[in-house]
C-alpha cells in the first residue's frame, strides 16, 4: 500500500485537489470553497469520559484529506469510487498501475435536494492501519459494527440565527442510527455513502440550510466513538469546512440508470415544513433514527 511517503505522494494528491469542482482554500477565507479546520475547533471524548463525562478539544486527523466534490445529477449519486471513470479513481489508477495503491476512505453525504446535490470527501491513511486499532476492527467489522460506531459532527461556523437555531451549537449524532448509510469496501478503499434524505428531521435541516447555503460556513468532521475505556480518547478520521457555496459552482454527473426514489421523496415534502417547525420549538431537537430502505442504482461519474 502506499504511503505519505513515497515520491509519488504530492502528484496525486495535488491533483485531486486542484482537479475538484471547488478550490481547497485557508479556512479563514475560503468562501465559494473548501479548507480544513483545526481539529481542536471539535470537541470528543476525552481519556477519562466514562468516568467523568469530559469531552476534550480534537487533535490531529488521523487521516490525511486529499480532495472534496461538490456534484449535482438527476439521480441520487452513489458507489462512486467503484467506478473506473471516477475522478478521484481515475487518478489513482494512472498514478499507481502496478498495484500496491493508497487506500482511499470517502464519505458522500447525500442532500435530498431537487438536483441531488452530494458532498464527497476523500482522505487517505497517514500511518500504516494495526491489526489491534480501532480503525482496523472498523474495515474489517460487518456493516452493524461500522453503523453502531461511525460518528459525525457538525459546527456552524458562520450562518444566520435560524440555522444555527435548527442545527444547534455542535450536532453530533452516530450516523447508521440517524441516517441510512451505505457502505462500499474494496480492497483499496471504503466509500461511506450518507443519505440525508431518509430522515425527516435532517431533510428538514438541509432544506432550511440550503436556502441560506451561499452565507453559511459549516465544518463537518467524522470519527469512530470510542465504546470502552481502552479507546479512549477519541480521534478523527477527517474533517472539512464548505464555505458561502454557489450552487451553480457544483459539478454535474451524467447518470447510467434512474434511482427509483420519487414516491419517498414527494412524502418527504409534504411533511417537510412541519418538520422545520418541530425541530425550531425548544425542546424539539432529537436524532430521527427512522431510515428509509432506498436503493440507490449505481451511476457513471465524468471527469469529478
Amino acid at each position: 500500500m502506499a504511503g505519505p511517503g513515497d515520491p509519488k505522494k504530492s502528484e496525486w494528491i495535488d491533483r485531486i485537489k486542484s482537479e475538484g469542482s471547488i478550490p481547497l482554500l485557508d479556512p479563514n477565507n475560503c468562501s465559494n470553497g473548501w479548507a480544513l479546520p483545526p481539529g481542536a475547533a471539535f470537541k470528543v471524548r476525552g481519556p477519562e469520559y466514562f468516568k467523568t463525562k469530559v469531552k476534550i478539544p480534537a487533535g490531529d486527523y488521523l487521516l490525511k484529506p486529499i480532495g472534496l466534490d461538490w456534484i449535482k445529477s438527476s439521480v441520487k449519486t452513489g458507489e462512486i469510487l467503484k467506478h473506473s471513470n471516477s475522478r478521484v479513481r481515475k487518478v489513482i489508477d494512472n498514478e499507481f498501475p502496478a498495484g500496491d495503491k493508497p487506500f482511499v476512505w470517502a464519505f458522500n453525504m447525500q442532500l435530498p435536494t431537487k438536483d441531488n446535490y452530494s458532498v464527497v470527501a476523500y482522505f487517505t491513511n497517514i500511518e500504516p492501519i494495526t491489526g489491534d486499532s480501532l480503525i482496523e476492527k472498523f474495515l474489517k467489522g460487518d456493516d452493524d459494527f461500522r453503523n453502531s460506531r461511525l460518528k459525525m459532527i457538525a459546527n456552524i461556523v458562520n450562518g444566520p440565527w435560524i440555522v444555527k437555531k435548527a442545527v444547534g451549537e455542535q450536532a453530533i449524532c452516530l450516523i447508521g442510527r440517524a441516517l441510512s448509510c451505505k457502505f462500499c469496501v474494496a480492497e483499496n478503499y471504503i466509500e461511506v455513502d450518507i443519505d440525508i434524505g431518509s430522515s425527516m428531521v435532517a431533510t428538514a435541516i438541509v432544506h432550511l440550510a440550503f436556502g441560506y447555503v451561499t452565507t453559511l460556513t459549516i465544518d463537518l468532521a467524522f470519527l469512530i466513538e470510542s465504546q470502552v475505556e481502552s479507546e479512549l480518547p477519541e480521534k478523527l478520521l477527517g474533517a472539512f469546512r464548505l464555505s458561502n457555496l454557489n450552487p451553480a459552482s457544483a459539478r454535474q454527473v451524467e447518470p447510467s440508470s434512474v434511482s427509483s426514489t420519487g414516491s419517498l421523496q414527494r412524502s418527504l415534502s409534504k411533511r417537510l415544513w412541519k418538520s422545520i417547525g418541530q425541530i425550531l420549538l425548544p425542546g424539539s431537537q432529537e436524532n430521527d433514527s427512522t431510515s428509509a430502505a432506498q436503493n440507490t442504482k449505481t451511476v457513471d461519474q465524468k471527469n469529478y
